[in-house]
């Protein structure tokens, strides 16, 4: 990888997630492990969830294995997680996959995007409401992608299903709202992590091109750091959002 600029780390505000209890799906490795750290350091107590424990996942989380394409799996897993937190202050709905499809998509394909990149934070969500509703300081922010906007026909399946959760998350948003439960969505453009890179080396070389020359058009000069999209969430997270509700904050270095 080659870039103009890199990450520069920034400081943490100390205790600003003291005595906050948080869940973080998809928080084994790339962008979900970048929002545990950065929340973690904050002070909060999180929860990380993912098939499988991976060797980025914060050693200082309690880590629960849960497989949210079905209902019961995510009520097991919020469950699970409330019972280890003892409540719940925040939720990021991080969960995510996605997989190129040259030519027909399979009806099966359709149904695993939808179920893990919507269906999952649409359930979650439902089951953690309970104790996001005795917090007197709730926030949810649902993680989307810029592809969902005009999704190049390899990945129609998984741009649908993050236009649904981004159409959804404004409808719950202003559900939530008087309850003082903050809803907000981030869009993120490229990412550098295990997964989101691997794709992009699929598509580009599809097209005759290298990830290289794909990040090379990105207007701040780099791709994403996993830590990018973390201050994003973090802030969003947080009291200094405690007026922003309903938003959808693009997080793409200007792409």
């Amino acid at each position: 990888m080659t870039a103009t600029n890199v990450f520069v780390p920034t400081s943490v505000i100390p205790g600003e997630f003291a005595g906050r209890r948080a869940l973080v799906t998809g928080g084994s490795r790339g962008i979900g492990a970048a929002v545990a750290r950065r929340l973690i350091d904050g002070g909060a107590t999180v929860v990380t969830t993912a098939r499988d424990r991976a060797k980025d996942t914060p050693q200082d989380s309690t880590f629960i294995s849960g497989d949210l394409r079905t209902a019961e799996g995510a009520r097991r897993l919020v469950d699970a997680a409330v019972d280890a937190l003892g409540g719940l202050d925040l939720l990021v709905n991080n969960a995510g996959a996605a997989r190129v499809h040259f030519g027909e998509i399979p009806d099966a394909e359709w149904e695993d995007s939808l179920a893990i990149n919507f269906l999952s934070a649409v359930r979650v969500t439902a089951a953690a409401l309970p104790s996001l509703k005795e917090s007197p300081r709730a926030a949810i922010v649902n993680v989307s992608t810029g592809v969902s906007a005009k999704p190049p026909a390899p990945l129609a399946h998984y741009g649908a299903a993050k236009a649904a959760l981004e159409s959804w998350s404004a409808s719950l948003a202003a559900q939530l709202s008087p309850a003082g439960i903050r809803v907000n969505t981030v869009v993120l453009g490229m990412v550098d992590t295990p997964g989101g890179t691997e794709l992009l080396e699929t598509m580009a070389g599809a097209m005759g091109a290298s990830a290289e020359q794909v990040w090379s058009s990105i207007p701040l000069g780099r791709v994403g750091d996993p830590r990018d999209p973390a201050e994003a969430i973090a802030f969003l997270l947080s009291d200094r959002a405690q007026w922003i509700a309903g938003s959808s904050l693009a997080v793409n270095g200007g792409a």
